[in-house]
Formats: structure tokens, sequence, C-alpha cells
């Protein structure tokens, strides 16, 4: 079992990264979604109940959507002949840089930067450490170096990396990324920033291709919005970055107010009802029988993908200018 809570007043926010991880392995066992590192990040995997269908649903639609945004991200590196960077911020237990190292993408990829609260990344990098399959995907071990008094992790391509990102970037985050002699972002290679139920200040890295991704609420004052906020704060957690933005057609200033080329906001009921195939609905519809589709509706339209697209040049719109998630042909009927 996870540990239990303590009176660090940072750790509500910290368990909700054990909340994402035994949703995950969920939708994992109940074949919603494949991944075969996850287990490794749970402790006693094989011993966890599984999540109600509601929980596996939503899981697997934020899941695939935010995996089409990096996937597209990492092909149009390809396309532009050239490696790309990805920084993943409140990573939590993500096992996404170790399903891209394994998949088609991987030669696309020059580096992954993992960052969160020291009290994760501790046992991060410690999980890391233990697993054969895990470690084994970072390289050479001799190449791989524990940093921070073990709270985190260097290699050639992943790195791991305590920090608090309520602090601002530039305290928090410059002095590790860019500078130094060998800086770990480069600022000729296309950036994709990831922020997942992470509501924090985003600014430019670098005067390069950037695009970020941010999955997070929004509609917080209506009426079940209003519940949301208070179950969270019946676990000591708030949602102070929630506010300025209460609506899904204001999600997209989160980028175009710094400047950002263009920017988009997708709700999770419509990626599932129009952003996923016809074909892999009805395979997930047989995994399970859900009779909450009022609620699961009224959940998924209360978190959004947004993603936000910054080009330096307009040369770059040609190759660049269509990263964003695809309408499917048809509908998913609402029944």
């Amino acid at each position: 079992m996870f540990p239990p809570p303590s009176s660090d007043p940072d750790t509500p926010v910290r368990l909700t990264n054990n909340d994402a991880a035994l949703a995950r392995l969920s939708a994992v066992q109940k074949g919603y979604l494949t991944d075969p590192f996850v287990s490794a990040f749970v402790p006693r995997a094989h011993l966890q109940p599984p999540r109600p269908p509601l929980i596996n649903i939503g899981t697997y639609v934020r899941t695939v959507a935010i995996d089409e945004l990096v996937a597209q991200w990492l092909a149009l590196s390809r396309d532009a002949e050239t490696q790309c960077q990805i920084v993943s911020m409140g990573a939590g237990s993500d096992s996404r840089f170790w399903r891209i190292a394994t998949g088609e993408h991987n030669s696309h990829l020059s580096k992954y930067i993992e960052i969160d609260f020291s009290e994760i990344t501790s046992k991060k990098a410690m999980t890391i450490r233990k697993s054969k399959a895990l470690g084994s995907v970072l390289g050479d071990p001799a190449k791989i170096q524990v940093s921070g008094g073990g709270t985190g992790l260097k290699s050639p391509r992943y790195n791991l990396i305590p920090a608090d990102l309520r602090r601002p970037p530039q305290e928090s985050l410059a002095s590790i990324l860019f500078e130094g002699p060998e800086p770990l972002l480069s600022s000729s290679q296309p950036t994709l920033l990831l922020f997942e139920c992470v509501l924090a200040y985003i600014q430019h890295f670098s005067d390069g291709i950037l695009g970020s991704v941010v999955y997070e609420m929004f509609g917080l004052e209506d009426s079940f919005g209003r519940v949301m906020v208070n179950n969270l704060k019946s676990r000591q957690v708030d949602l102070p970055g929630a506010a300025p933005y209460p609506t899904q057609e204001s999600l997209p200033s989160r980028f175009l107010n710094v400047g950002f080329t263009a920017a988009a906001a997708i709700s999770l009921r419509d990626i599932r009802l129009q952003y996923i195939s016809r074909t892999e609905i009805n395979r997930i519809s047989t995994l399970e029988f859900l009779d909450e589709v009022e609620e699961l509706n009224l959940v998924l339209q209360h978190y959004a993908i947004t993603w936000g697209l910054s080009l330096p040049q307009s040369k770059h719109q040609s190759t660049w200018g269509a990263w964003g998630l695809k309408k499917q042909s048809t509908d998913v009927e609402e029944d």
C-alpha cells in the first residue's frame, strides 16, 4: 500500500499522484490501455482493486488524447529531420518516457525531462534503480547518475529533477534546464511541455519551436463543478490556478496571452464523442458494463485537453501548423 498521509500540508497534493497511478493501472488491467511499465510504479500492483468503469473510461480518454498529441509531435520532428525534447511538469509516476523509448518514435526523441516534488522524484528514482525493466531502457548503467542526494536521476536522454513547480520558473527551473556548461535543453530543438493536472504559469522556454499540452479541470462554478471542488477541499487540495480559466473558451488564453501562435481546447466529453475512432470506442464498450453514462458525461465535460503552439517563424507553419487532435468521421452515440 502507499504510505499513510503525513502532517505535511503538501501531502494531499502529492497523493493525487497515487490516485493517477492507480487509475492508470486499473485501465491497463481492464484492457483499456497497454502499458507494460505501469505496474513497476505501483506498490503491490497485483493486489490493487480495479477502479469503477467511469474512472477507467476517463483515464482512457485522457491518455489517448495526450498520447496522440505527443505522437504527432514526435512524427513532425521526424518530418522536419530533427529530434525533439519533451519536458513533463508534475510527471509523478508517469511511464510515457519508457513507452516512447521502446516504441516507433524512439529515434526522434533527444531528451526527456521529468520534474516533480522531491518526495515523488526520490521514490521514482529508487523504483527505476531497482527495476531491470525500467533501468535497462535508460542505457549504459555507467552513464546513469543519482543526483540531489537520491532525489533525482541523470542519464544521456532521461532526467528526473526535483523542483517545486509553484515557484516562478526563472527561479526553480532556469538554472537547471538552461544554464551551465552542458544545459539539459537545446534552444534549437522543438520542445514539448506536458502539464497533466498541473495548473502552472507558462512562459516561453526558448525562441525555438515550442508546444505545450495541459490536462486540467474547468467549469468549476456550476453545481457539478462545486461538488468536485468541495470533494478536493475535503482532502485539503486547492486549485488556485483554475480561477482565471473558468470556461472551455477561456482555456486557450493560457497560451495566447503569453505569445503563443495558436491554441485550442477540447473537453474530454467531446474527445470521447468525436476524436476517438468508432472501432476503438466499440472495443472499449465491451470491456465493462457502464450504467452511469450521464455521470460520465458530467465528469468528462469538466476536464479538457488544451494545447498551444509557438512558431518563431512563418516558414515552420507548413510542417508544424497541423499539430493537434483531429476529428473522426462519426460521433459516438450517447446512450
